[in-house]
C-alpha cells in the first residue's frame, strides 16, 4: 500500500518521444496557452476542498482497484485522505500515518520528487520544469467539454511514459488526470467534487502530532 500512496502523493506519468517547446507547433503553443490559464487562476485561490476517485490499473495482471479519497490544499501545502492513510505536507514536511496500523512514517519534501510521482501541491505548475506536452484533443467527461494535454518527462529514466491532463474548458479545472507506467501500471484519479476559495484553512491543519496518538510507532526517514 505504501508505494501506491506515495505514488499519488507525490497525485499523477514520457514515452520516448521528444517534444520541443520552444517550437511553433499549434499543438505545443495551444498546450501552453492552456496550462498557464489553469496555473493563473490556481494561484488566485486561497483553498481548494475535492472529492475524487483513485484508480490502480495493472494492465499485464488484468487487475484494476478503485478507492475514494480527498484532499485539502493551501498553496503548496495539502492533506490528503486516501487507502486508509492521510497524508500531511507543510511544505517542508511529509507525514504518511496509516490509520489502521497507528504507524507514521516522516520524510523531507524531496522525498515527493525522488518518489517520481505527482506532488498535489505543484500539480497546477507542474508543466513548468522537466517536462515538454502538447495538446492531445478534447473530449467529453460527464456531459463537459474537456481539453486533453499530454506531459512528457524530459528524463528518461522515469517509470511512467507520460501525464495526461484532463482539463474542463469552461472553468479550467481539472476532470481526470492520468499516469501512465511503463510497466501497464497506471494510476487515474478522478475529480468527482472541487470547492475552491471556501472557507480558509489554518496552516496548522496541514501538519501531524504524533503526541496526539497513543502509542503510535514513529518511522523517521529524514
Amino acid at each position: 500500500m505504501k508505494p501506491m500512496i506515495k505514488t499519488f502523493i507525490a497525485l499523477l506519468f514520457i514515452t520516448t518521444i521528444t517534444i520541443n517547446t520552444h517550437s511553433q507547433s499549434p499543438d505545443v503553443t495551444k498546450a501552453r496557452d492552456i496550462l498557464d490559464k489553469v496555473s493563473a487562476q490556481t494561484q488566485k485561490y486561497g483553498t481548494i476542498r475535492a472529492d475524487f476517485t483513485f484508480t490502480l490499473e495493472n494492465l499485464q495482471a488484468e487487475m484494476t482497484d478503485t478507492y475514494e479519497g480527498s484532499i485539502v490544499m493551501k498553496g503548496e501545502k495539502f492533506m490528503v485522505d486516501v487507502m486508509g492513510a492521510n497524508t500531511y505536507f507543510d511544505g517542508e514536511t511529509v507525514w504518511t500515518y496509516m490509520t489502521e496500523i497507528n504507524e507514521v512514517n516522516i520524510s523531507d519534501k524531496e522525498m515527493l520528487e525522488e518518489e517520481g510521482g505527482l506532488n498535489p501541491g505543484t500539480v497546477f505548475t507542474i508543466y513548468e520544469e522537466g517536462f515538454n506536452y502538447i495538446y492531445d484533443g478534447e473530449g467529453i467527461i460527464r456531459g463537459r467539454t474537456v481539453d486533453i494535454v499530454d506531459l512528457f518527462p524530459e528524463e528518461r529514466d522515469q517509470p511512467y511514459s507520460r501525464i495526461k491532463l484532463y482539463i474542463y474548458r469552461d472553468d479550467l479545472q481539472f476532470a481526470q488526470i492520468k499516469q501512465i507506467g511503463k510497466d501497464g501500471t497506471n494510476y487515474i484519479i478522478e475529480v468527482e467534487d472541487m470547492v475552491v476559495d471556501g472557507d480558509d484553512v489554518d496552516d496548522s491543519y496541514f501538519t501531524f502530532n504524533p503526541d496526539d496518538y497513543p502509542d503510535i510507532v514513529v518511522i523517521d526517514l529524514r
